[in-house]
């Protein structure tokens, strides 16, 4: 009989290719959930957003409207045009601050941190650095 040669036996390398296989599925799993966190989490910030950004173009047309009603009928005699010019200053003022904070709110999101820090650190442990150590 001949002796089986090196690699004739499949058996250890199909156990180790089904471990490693069910550990990469399990790592994508885990990613996967994560992903669907930070998803929901930066749906929040952005509907938060949206609603400073709604609020502001609702409420800035109706407040400037009043305010030049109110100054222009209190300082009609007087000094209509810096009624006029007040209100509208102090109108646009707000409205842009508002509109501020709802674009900050947007542009601060930063899409899938924690995602892409937990893939930076998998890459690493695969090439065998430092935190090759897994975490608990």
């Amino acid at each position: 009989m001949a002796t089986p040669g090196p690699g004739a036996d499949p058996e250890p390398l199909a156990q180790a290719a089904r471990g490693w296989l069910r550990d990469a599925l399990e790592l994508a799993r885990v990613r996967l959930a994560l992903l669907g966190v930070e998803a929901g989490e930066h749906a929040l910030a952005w509907a938060r957003a949206l609603a400073w950004l709604l609020a502001a173009a609702l409420l800035l047309p109706v407040g400037l409207v009043c305010l030049l009603v109110l100054l222009t009928v209190l300082l009609w005699e007087s000094h209509r045009v810096l009624a006029l010019a007040l209100a509208s200053g102090v109108l646009l003022a707000t409205g842009v601050a508002a509109a501020w904070i709802g674009w900050h709110g947007l542009r601060g999101v930063a899409w899938f941190a924690a995602s892409r820090a937990e893939l930076a650190r998998d890459v690493e442990r695969l090439r065998g650095g430092r935190d090759a150590a897994p975490r608990a």
